[in-house]
């Protein structure tokens, strides 16, 4: 379980750091909406992320209906969560729509990141 939390601090402070900062530097830019938009989708992103983490130990070990049931319900209740920012972004014109969406992807971006950045220095370090 000690692993699953340092892989949800070292992913959610990451993306959130670059949330910050490029919502930093939009709001600077002039770009108000956009900024505020990337960063509310990152928190959004982040709860989701934890969420899911949280929910992982009740399936294991249950029988097959009920893990069917609470990984259905887990699905629904993280969507639903997910939607709240899409919705905020829709109903008012301080949020920018695209940059909430790209926000609520920040988290599996930053995953990618890593370990995209992982594989090019193994190669690199093949190589020497």
């Amino acid at each position: 379980m000690e692993s699953l939390r340092q892989t949800q601090k070292k992913y959610c402070s990451r993306a959130i750091a670059a949330a910050i900062f490029a919502g930093l530097f939009l709001v600077l830019a002039g770009q108000k909406p956009i900024g505020k938009g990337l960063i509310l989708g990152t928190i959004f992103s982040i709860v989701n992320f934890i969420l899911m983490a949280q929910m992982l130990p009740y399936r294991i070990g249950k029988s097959k209906n009920k893990t069917y049931f609470l990984s259905f319900g887990s699905i629904f209740l993280r969507y639903f969560l997910l939607a709240v920012p899409l919705i905020i972004a829709m109903k008012l014109d301080q949020y920018n729509f695209i940059s909430v969406v790209f926000g609520i992807f920040m988290v599996q971006l930053v995953i990618l990141a890593d370990h995209l950045f992982s594989l090019m220095v193994s190669r690199r370090e093949k190589q020497v």
